[in-house]
């Protein structure tokens, strides 16, 4: 099949974790002999923090990395139409613009072959619904929601024709235990600021615990306010700014244990949904502790393959058992990478994929399409 996925960018990971997810699944598409182009924006707000940031060469290290992988910028002028009707199944994030997606959709509509999918994997159908309600998605076959309330939510609100539970996974291609790696710090995070959504959870779950303990900690990501960084400088803690997602996995690999600190909107609105970096760390297999979340689905079995700090003092008290007991951190690598394997990789999700796809082809509305 020849699938084209709409991405707010697939050459940028800068503050866009859905990057990390979409090229994993076009990477093992593409492995079992499908199509798979993406189109993005040429003025996708991810791609052009990289280039301020990193350079043009973060962009060339893409294709180097990558070279399988085939993204396409397009502008004002670009002919959509045309692109679709090369496409047999289309798949549109939900960051892409309004007008493109409702353009998108009066295509299908109007007679196009193609299956077309919205894909949303954000917390804006719950923090800023307005947005997702305003979006027409009548032309759609269906909504991919990386998560269960998410679906629900959606659901509930009447937007989309059929909606599937869809999470994101790790490409264990990538996301592997490196051994050969020699340890060089004790706890690392990766992950961005978040916009105020999570500043208090990162004192208490992060920061200072790793104080109090002293220990060699780093934080990677970007947006970090002027406060933030003079309180990481002040705990002791470096911080190394960006990082490219492919690097991430050797970046574990040189440290002892990571955290999860989950963004308050999933916590409180989106129960069940973690971040892809909880399937990425995991394997990796690092020693994981998390701050509350409720995995409402069961995509994990919490106590085994990553511990739960209820608050701060537990945090501290679970950092230090990891990293003083070895048989405790290897029970948790060994569990929480064989739950990765068995469930939660990109190879998982394409199955699925592929499986919703097939069920959307025996639906009415395709068999009388295929009729017409």
């Amino acid at each position: 099949m020849r699938f084209l996925f709409y991405s707010h960018s697939l050459v940028s990971d800068w503050n866009h974790g859905n990057a990390h997810f979409l090229r994993g699944v076009l990477r093992d598409l593409i492995r079992r002999g499908h199509e798979a182009t993406v189109l993005e924006p040429v003025s996708s707000w991810s791609r052009q923090n990289l280039v301020q940031d990193q350079g043009a060469e973060a962009e060339a290290d893409f294709a180097r990395i990558f070279p399988e992988l085939e993204s396409q910028q397009y502008a004002e002028d670009f002919d959509h139409e045309a692109a679709l009707d090369a496409a047999d199944v289309v798949v549109v994030h939900e960051w892409t613009d309004p007008t493109l997606v409702a353009r998108i959709g009066r295509a299908r509509r109007e007679g196009g072959r193609f299956l077309l999918l919205f894909h949303d994997t954000h917390h804006r159908a719950v923090s800023a619904g307005a947005e997702i309600g305003g979006l027409d998605l009548a032309g759609y076959d269906g909504v991919l929601a990386f998560g269960e309330t998410l679906r629900e939510r959606y659901l509930a609100s009447g937007w989309g024709r059929q909606v599937f539970t869809w999470h994101e996974a790790a490409d264990d291609t990538l996301f592997r235990p490196m051994p050969e790696v020699e340890k060089d710090g004790d706890l690392i995070w990766i992950g961005n600021w978040g916009d105020g959504e999570r500043s208090a959870e990162l004192e208490s779950f992060l920061i200072a615990p790793a104080e109090r303990l002293g220990l060699r900690a780093t934080v990677r990501g970007v947006r970090y306010p002027a406060e933030a960084l003079q309180r990481l400088a002040a705990a002791g803690i470096a911080y190394g700014g960006w990082i490219a997602n492919t690097r991430a996995p050797e970046a574990f690999a040189r440290h002892r244990v990571t955290v999860h600190v989950p963004r308050r909107p999933y916590v409180e609105a989106l129960p069940g949904i973690p971040t892809i970096r909880v399937f990425e760390a995991l394997a990796c297999g690092i020693p994981l502790i998390s701050a509350p979340w409720s995995d409402s689905e069961g995509l994990f079995r919490p106590g085994q393959d990553f511990l739960v700090a209820r608050d701060g003092a537990e945090m501290e008290r679970l950092l230090r058992a990891v990293l003083h007991d070895p048989d405790l951190a290897e029970a948790l690598t060994a569990h929480g990478l064989e739950t990765i394997q068995s469930r939660h990789t990109c190879r998982h999700r394409v199955d699925e994929l592929l499986g919703i796809i097939a069920a959307l082809k025996r639906s009415p509305r395709a068999r009388a399409e295929e009729a017409a």
